[in-house]
């Protein structure tokens, strides 16, 4: 039991440092500046993947994943954009935070931003294949959700610290502009 926590924690850890969930979870916090409620909304969504990819298994390689690929495409379009937008509207202030965002709110939009990006992702997959290999699932799930928080926990306070040091017109157009990269590299994926 321990052994299938300890794989699962390790995989899904080194496989989410680099994606495109971490950098979700760091624009979503240097955007609305509520880092708590943004972890809380994407630990959340790993809750759902978790319990997903364990109780599914491999049924999850089998997914349509052309509609997958192209509503998070759409997703990262969306928010590229918006990012961008929104670093344009008032070139004179730096202050300027959604500040009557309700903590709620913040949660639920960053549950659905990383809950439909991380659909069908490698760590999900992952957690899917190490539970079919373990008779452990509960393991197996907390090992892979500890893994996924600790990601997002080490994204919100690095956010955190970006918008301390870093003026938010820059931090909205470079995340504009990352977004819209994904979203081009997920829509790429599709036809490779």
């Amino acid at each position: 039991m321990i052994t299938a926590f300890l794989v699962a924690f390790g995989t899904v850890f080194l496989a989410e440092l680099p994606d495109k969930t971490m950098v979700a979870s760091l624009v979503l916090t240097t955007r609305f500046r509520r880092p708590f409620a943004v972890w809380v909304g994407v630990s959340s969504a790993f809750v759902v993947h978790v319990v997903l990819a364990v109780s599914i298994g491999s049924l999850l390689r089998r997914l349509p994943e052309t509609p997958v690929k192209l509503a998070v495409a759409v997703m990262f379009f969306v928010g590229g954009v918006l990012l961008l937008r929104g670093g344009k509207e008032d070139e004179s202030t730096d202050t300027d935070v959604p500040t009557n965002v309700s903590f709620r709110r913040v949660a639920l939009t960053s549950a659905s931003v990383v809950g439909l990006a991380e659909f069908g992702d490698l760590t999900q997959l992952a957690t899917a294949g190490i539970a079919t290999r373990y008779s452990a699932p509960v393991a197996v799930a907390l090992g892979a959700w500890c893994a996924l928080a600790t990601v997002a926990a080490l994204a919100v306070t690095a956010g955190s610290w970006i918008v301390q040091h870093v003026p938010l017109q820059v931090v909205q157009r470079v995340a504009g502009g990352v977004f819209i990269v994904f979203g081009l590299l997920t829509l790429g994926s599709i036809f490779v």
